[in-house]
């Protein structure tokens, strides 16, 4: 028998993709499952694919006392309900927030993008951060990144903790599916309003991701550099036609002070990356002139990078491909709760895509 896994908000796309890597972890037991307007569903009347590993379960009402059975719990629910939740768990359960209510340090920055009061900062579980792995073992309570900001950060990271981008001038334009965007009905969602049409949204700043982006590539930048620059970015998302996946491209001006400016500032960028994903096992680093797509990561906790130096523009190129309900979500909260509960850290993932 593994440790006691509890799920609030089973039923979204998040939860059924919890549910899936649950079934398949060799040191992890489905415990209670929770949905507040879907009790009494079967679980497998909304998760079809999990037929076979749970079809006699039934998610239950949201109550704490039924979660708190359980080693762990994972809060997929909607931003501004997972404080509530945390509030009346018990101080000692140990608790994966997959929304938003617990990442951002700044109250300001919360509130300018979101309708409830700020409920503070947990540690932020982002392993591939520096230092993140031991904060996440030591911690009892761990805030998951978003989808866009965990493909926008680790594209970036690495080059400004290098000191190899500017931090003020930096662009990222993001592709996503519609599964990012949950499982609610939606007009604009449906797919022949989808199917064959990109759009952009929230652009101008107002996606909530970005001060979240912003506060993580402070913190690496500051763990490198004793006087950091604040960080600006221009964040735009789209939709495309396709139910998973995220493509970032993400761009920065070079920095004028890199030694590798100019000449070789393309093997520079490249280096940076390698040296700081070179030991990861969920994030590669493509060869050469093979940039990444959002189907080779399909299923998988796996993000893609590719790095080039445009030097016509002054400008470092990333781009990340990545499953936003996988590494984007419930595969990177599972990565935190392995670390949380001193399994390997890789337990019940796989590096490796489905496709086509």
């Amino acid at each position: 028998m593994g440790a006691r896994i509890a799920v609030a908000g089973a039923s979204g796309y998040v939860g059924g993709e919890l549910l899936r890597l649950l079934a398949g972890h060799p040191d992890l037991e489905i415990g209670p499952l929770s949905a507040q307007a879907s009790a009494g569903t079967p679980v497998t009347a909304l998760h079809p694919h999990l037929t076979g590993r749970l079809d006699d379960t039934v998610l239950v009402p949201s109550d704490p006392e039924l979660l708190s059975d359980s080693d762990l719990v994972f809060m997929a629910l909607p931003h501004g309900e997972s404080a509530k939740l945390a509030a009346a768990l018990p101080a000692q359960l140990k608790v994966v927030d997959l929304g938003a209510d617990f990442r951002l340090a700044d109250p300001q920055a919360w509130t300018r993008y979101y309708p409830t009061p700020h409920a503070g900062r947990w540690p932020y579980g982002l392993p591939e951060l520096p230092g993140t792995r031991a904060a996440i073992r030591a911690s009892a309570k761990v805030a998951a990144p978003g989808c866009y900001a965990t493909a926008s950060i680790l594209a970036l990271a690495p080059l400004l903790a290098a000191g190899a981008v500017e931090p003020c001038d930096i662009v990222i334009v993001a592709a996503s599916g519609t599964s990012g965007a949950g499982r609610s009905p939606r007009p604009d969602l449906l797919g022949s309003e989808v199917m064959g049409s990109m759009s952009a949204y929230q652009a101008g700043g107002a996606h909530r991701h970005t001060p979240e982006i912003e506060q993580a590539l402070f913190y690496s930048e500051r763990a490198m550099v004793s006087h950091p620059a604040p960080v600006t970015l221009s964040f735009t998302p789209t939709l495309a036609p396709m139910a998973r996946g995220i493509l970032a491209t993400c761009t920065a001006r070079l920095a004028a002070s890199d030694p590798a400016s100019g000449h070789g500032v393309g093997a520079r960028l490249r280096d940076v990356l390698a040296a700081a994903y070179g030991q990861e096992p969920f994030v590669h680093l493509l060869p050469e002139g093979r940039w990444p797509a959002t189907g080779a990561t399909l299923g998988s906790n796996m993000a893609h990078l590719q790095v080039a130096a445009d030097t016509h523009a002054g400008r470092a190129v990333v781009v990340c491909a990545l499953d936003n309900l996988v590494k984007g979500a419930a595969g990177q909260a599972i990565q935190i709760a392995n670390l949380m509960l001193g399994l390997p850290e890789t337990a019940g993932l796989t590096a490796y895509g489905v496709t086509p």
